[in-house]
C-alpha cells in the first residue's frame, strides 16, 4: 500500500522542521526535514544507528565527535552510529536539509 503525507494534513506545530518516522508507513527509514533560522541546531547527541545529511541551502557547522566541518548547498554528511554530533545554522539566512535517521523510528540520546 503506498501512502501520501499531505502537508495540509500534518499538525500544525510552532517549528518550520518536519519530523517524519517511518515504521508506520512500513519503512525503516526516518527522517526531519530542517528549517532552521541563523543560529539554531540541535543539541550534541547520539543515536544507535547511522544519520545522514543533505543539505538543500544555507550553510551549517557540523560537530561529529572530534571533527568539525562546514558544509554547504547540495553536500552530504555522514556519522556512524553512536558519534555524539550536532549542527548549527552559520549562515546569514535559513539553513535547509535533510537528516535521514537508517532507522524506523527515531532514538535519540541528548548529551548537552
Amino acid at each position: 500500500m503506498a501512502h501520501l503525507l499531505r502537508a495540509a494534513d500534518r499538525p500544525v506545530t510552532k517549528s518550520r522542521t518536519i519530523r517524519f518516522e517511518g515504521d508506520a508507513y512500513g519503512t525503516g527509514i526516518s527522517f526531519f526535514s530542517v528549517d532552521n533560522d541563523p543560529g539554531q541546531g540541535p543539541v550534541l547527541h547520539t543515536h544507535p544507528y547511522p544519520e545522514t545529511w543533505i543539505v538543500k541551502s544555507g550553510r551549517a557547522l557540523f560537530v561529529a565527535g572530534d571533527e568539525q566541518f562546514e558544509a554547504g548547498a547540495n553536500d552530504i554528511a555522514v556519522v556512524p552510529a553512536g558519534v555524539p554530533h550536532k549542527f548549527t545554522n552559520i549562515g546569514d539566512g535559513r539553513l535547509e536539509l535533510v537528516c535521514i535517521h537508517a532507522a524506523g523510528t527515531m532514538e535519540q540520546t541528548n548529551l548537552e
